[in-house]
């Protein structure tokens, strides 16, 4: 039984997403060091202590949400996470950002009921917010005082987006209309982003990982950078800035026009990186000097293609790997360690406080 008075305020008891809200943050970062030891125990004694954010970082902090959205005639519209084929609200989640608490309150406040507006989910990416609705057609127009005070939330783009298949899959190609304010928006580091973008919690730490993976990679005018699944950019830049040619690979298109005009002066090539390989192998092959490698993948880590191309074939000179599961972290690693690689060292960050999850920073050099 969870006690109540133990939860952050605003927690619902119900609620099953942060594993660790009952713990103080010492005994959180135990346990996830405990996880990682086991994880990856092969390169245990090469784990560094976890990189964590400040004490005031720990709640307010997550600006990407996607949150399920029900109507009932007694309640009104609620938002939260479903469990089972129940649906939890979290109306004031104490992990979300002021502004998503306060974009929820005025959805449920001004929103158009179920039988009128068939909303589904709601998806909130920094500053741009979608409505997702499971129909072909609705009327805009009876959105009106909803898209108005939403404006005022410090959302600045509000999409709607009619997708009836909508699930696992959220979005389709089309089907979007921007309701009202801008159809993009520069995050706090001031990187565009659109509606579907991808962006990492705590933009403080990812700033960390990303200076951590460049003292390794030693970017300059003599270094080439590849940069796999390279989101919006932000990494693409940092390569270009320090004078390196920068290749990135992305699957998701609005993510690589993004990158495109984030980082200016990389190549940026969309498709899955297996997919890309022709090309990839193509510009590896016309760099001169030292040629590196950064690799942010999925969960699901490196495709087996991807991992042997560039253990066995390309075989760049350091690669940095941001990974997001430890389990297919340590997969990829004995591949690479197979390949003559050594891991010099796995730098863990704790971009997801409350939570079970994190994410771990691994340079590797070939030796």
């Amino acid at each position: 039984m969870i006690s109540i008075e133990a939860l952050p305020a605003g927690c619902e008891p119900a609620c099953h997403g942060c594993r660790h809200r009952l713990l103080d943050a010492s005994e959180s970062l135990a346990q996830k060091s405990d996880y990682l030891s086991r994880a990856l125990r092969p390169w245990s004694s090469r784990i560094a202590p976890i990189v964590a954010p400040a004490a005031g970082e720990r709640l307010s902090y997550r600006d990407r949400v996607t949150l399920t959205a029900r109507w009932a005639a007694e309640n009104g519209w609620r938002f939260g996470l479903m469990r089972r084929d129940e649906l939890i609200p979290i109306h004031d989640c104490p992990v979300h950002t002021q502004r998503v608490r306060t974009l929820v309150r005025v959805l449920v406040e001004r929103l158009p009921p179920g039988d009128e507006f068939p909303l589904a989910y709601l998806h909130v990416a920094g500053a741009q917010a979608t409505l997702i609705v499971k129909a072909h057609r609705v009327d805009p127009g009876r959105l009106g005082p909803a898209a108005a005070a939403v404006l005022g939330t410090g959302i600045e783009g509000l999409w709607l987006h009619l997708h009836p298949a909508a699930g696992r899959r959220l979005f389709a190609r089309s089907g979007w209309q921007l309701l009202a304010g801008a159809a993009e928006s520069r995050d706090s580091r001031g990187f565009l982003h659109g509606p579907t973008a991808f962006m990492q919690a705590l933009p403080g730490l990812h700033a960390r990982a990303i200076a951590d993976a460049r003292r390794h990679l030693a970017p300059g005018e003599s270094v080439a950078v590849l940069d796999l699944y390279c989101g919006l950019g932000a990494t693409l830049r940092e390569w270009t800035e320090a004078g390196s040619g920068a290749l990135g690979v992305e699957l998701a298109g609005e993510a690589v026009a993004f990158a495109a005009r984030n980082a200016p002066l990389a190549g940026v090539l969309r498709g899955t990186c297996v997919q890309r390989l022709p090309q990839v192998r193509e510009w590896w092959a016309g760099r001169s000097g030292e040629r590196v490698a950064y690799v942010n993948p999925p969960r699901l880590g490196l495709e087996r293609e991807v991992t042997d191309a560039l253990a066995r074939e390309l075989r760049p000179a350091r690669i940095a790997y941001l990974s997001c599961s430890a389990g297919t972290l340590a997969r990829d690693l004995a591949e690479f360690e197979d390949a003559g690689y050594v891991v010099a060292a796995i730098r863990p960050y704790d971009f997801f406080p409350g939570t079970h999850h994190v994410e771990a920073l691994a340079l590797l050099e070939v030796r």
